[in-house]
């Protein structure tokens, strides 16, 4: 999986208006090319205005602070005057008149009013209000702060200081907005909050020169005197010991005795205020579809039942004597499907991914650049982490790292570790986020958007696509395999299941574990994610069906004239899309491809 912030809700593009723009552009008067000329010229400078608008308010982007504000602002005015601006832009998009746009304008119009759109609605449904899930925060997000940053000059560490500066005021508009859930019941759920103050503690150091956030000093650029960066890290220490460190404690103990004890003790997202309209929302906003909850729900009942029927052949290729769950308990028990190191686990992954990464030529015409590392996920979060996950570069002096959880070795078997490595490294998220951030003429805007149903759902189609690269050759990993494939679905039916129709915990973690091969840690920390985070573990299996439904298409009407490389190339070539303009793009791709024939 990746990332870490959610972003966009689908833009649906009438594919009646893209094929009229293209029949009719031979007999286009000069007024109408004019007409399409302005509203070309209104869209992008509208399109400008709102990335302007953005860079103006974000203190990452704005050295000199954004009114004394070197981290974000989240005071209830700032938000009230950034929602009310949002609405405003929203209102000009819709605007904007699709048929009047070329190609590329009309996807960078779909990207940036799903964005929009978002803001909009997370602001209207108070997400604001829990700045956290079961496995992350704004606490632990802060630290992304010292490898996003650049250490080169003093200036650099100067404006580093000023924004440990403003950690206290940050985490005290964090709590403000976290009291204002607890008063109206939305709150994070008591159950995934077990443990949670750990995450809390990890940053509680003793000397501050142990702080994560004291790290960039420990190394000294040659350009900047002795005298000069002695100062530096004396500043630092102070800040951290005065203020960075008190601010963690003090969230600590507003966790501790105010937020967990307060925390609802009913799961889904539907017993909140507006809690099953929030939850339509996520589905429509991470599927990029308008399938109903329900729609959804019987669509996984259905991948379960596929899967399940095949995982049984499976079983039957291994020679094991006993039923599914016997097996499923003997792959979960016995050692030789466990490393007995972190630095194994790490070294098996790696080499796996080097195996992808030879294969690569025969199924893409176009790669990425930017290479990528293997590392284990930091401590601090480790405990109530995914298995593994992908985080992209920060700048281009840096790689993508995919990230594979080494804590509780006999909880991460390795039959499943070439599925997750193609997932999260190559071909998966790696491959294809690079390849979006590699985009060329295209804004930054869409260089650099997510959208969930689009990125999980290669990502299980890259897992896939691993047995055409000549992985899984062992039975075991190829359950493995199929258990990664179970788990998608599964989430399609226990989302569902607890946000929408009265499903307990147990009763989700009980249909995980009776039909996977997931170790129990990862089935109990994956049930909390999908409590804790509504809607996003919908994307995956949504998107994979949508990319291998295309594919069947193309190769049913392309023929022996169906190239894997092509495919591939054009499902990737405008970076991240709604599925359903994915759809449209390769329909006009298929439609091409016939006329040349």
């Amino acid at each position: 999986m990746k990332t870490l912030k959610i972003s966009v809700l689908t833009v649906a593009l009438s594919t009646a208006l893209l094929a009229g723009c293209q029949s009719t552009s031979n007999l286009q008067t000069p007024a109408t090319v004019s007409a399409e000329t302005q509203m070309v010229t209104r869209f992008e400078q509208l399109a400008d205005n709102i990335v302007d608008y953005r860079n103006s308010i974000n203190p990452y982007k704005n050295d000199d602070g954004v009114d004394g504000y070197y981290l974000p602002n989240l005071s209830e005015q700032f938000l009230a005057q950034d929602y009310k601006q949002n609405k405003a832009f929203l209102a000009e998009l819709d605007n904007i008149n699709l048929e009047q746009l070329d190609e590329q304008n009309q996807i960078n119009h779909a990207i940036i009013h799903s964005q929009v759109k978002n803001a909009v609605d997370e602001y209207s449904f108070n997400a604001h209000y829990m700045p956290l899930t079961s496995e992350f925060g704004f606490h632990s997000a802060l630290s992304f702060m010292v490898s996003s940053s650049s250490f080169k000059t003093e200036d650099d560490y100067r404006l580093y200081l000023k924004r440990l500066a403003g950690v206290e005021r940050y985490f005290e508009q964090n709590i403000h907005w976290m009291r204002k859930g607890i008063a109206i019941g939305l709150t994070q759920p008591k159950p995934v909050l077990a443990g949670y103050e750990d995450s809390i503690k990890a940053y509680i150091v003793e000397k501050p020169s142990d702080s994560e956030f004291y790290s960039p000093f420990s190394t000294k650029p040659e350009h900047i005197s002795d005298s000069v960066f002695i100062a530096l890290q004396n500043k630092a220490k102070s800040l951290i010991a005065n203020q960075v460190i008190p601010a963690y404690e003090k969230y600590l103990a507003f966790f501790e005795s105010e937020y967990a004890p307060n925390a609802r003790a009913e799961i889904g997202i539907s017993s909140t205020p507006n809690g099953s309209e929030f939850y339509q929302n996520r589905v429509k906003h991470y599927t990029t579809t308008n399938m109903s909850a329900e729609a959804v729900h019987q669509l996984g009942l259905k991948e379960v039942e596929r899967i399940r029927n095949e995982m049984q052949q499976v079983i039957e290729k291994t020679g094991f004597e006993g039923s599914f769950a016997e097996f499923v308990q003997f792959l979960r028990t016995d050692p030789q499907f466990y490393a007995k190191s972190a630095e194994e686990l790490l070294k098996e992954a790696s080499y796996i991914a080097k195996k992808a990464d030879a294969q690569l030529p025969k199924f893409f015409k176009l790669m990425p650049r930017t290479p990528y590392g293997v590392a284990p996920v930091p401590a601090s979060i480790a405990p109530k982490y995914t298995t593994g996950r992908y985080v992209g570069a920060n700048k281009d002096t840096d790689p993508g790292y995919y990230w594979v959880n080494t804590y509780g070795l006999d909880k991460r078997p390795l039959y499943v570790l070439e599925a997750l490595t193609l997932h999260e490294a190559v071909p998966g998220h790696h491959f294809q986020i690079s390849l979006n951030k590699e985009l060329e003429n295209v804004p930054d805007y869409r260089r650099n958007h997510y959208i969930s149903a689009f990125g999980e759902g290669w990502g299980l189609y890259s897992e896939y696509l691993g047995k055409e690269m000549g992985f899984y050759q062992d039975a075991y990993s190829d359950f493995g395999r199929l258990t990664y494939e179970m788990w998608r679905a599964a989430r399609l039916v226990v989302d569902t299941g607890m946000h929408i129709f009265g499903w307990t915990r147990e009763q989700a973690m009980t249909f995980m574990q009776e039909n996977s091969a997931l170790s129990l840690h990862n089935i109990k920390t994956e049930t909390d994610r999908y409590i804790s985070w509504p809607g996003q573990a919908l994307s995956y299996k949504i998107g994979e069906l949508t990319i291998k439904r295309l594919r069947k298409q193309a190769e049913a009407e392309l023929g022996k004239d169906f190239d894997i490389r092509e495919f591939h190339f054009q499902i990737l070539k405008n970076g991240s899309l709604p599925l359903e303009l994915l759809e449209r793009q390769i329909a006009t791709y298929i439609e091409a491809a016939k006329q040349e024939k």
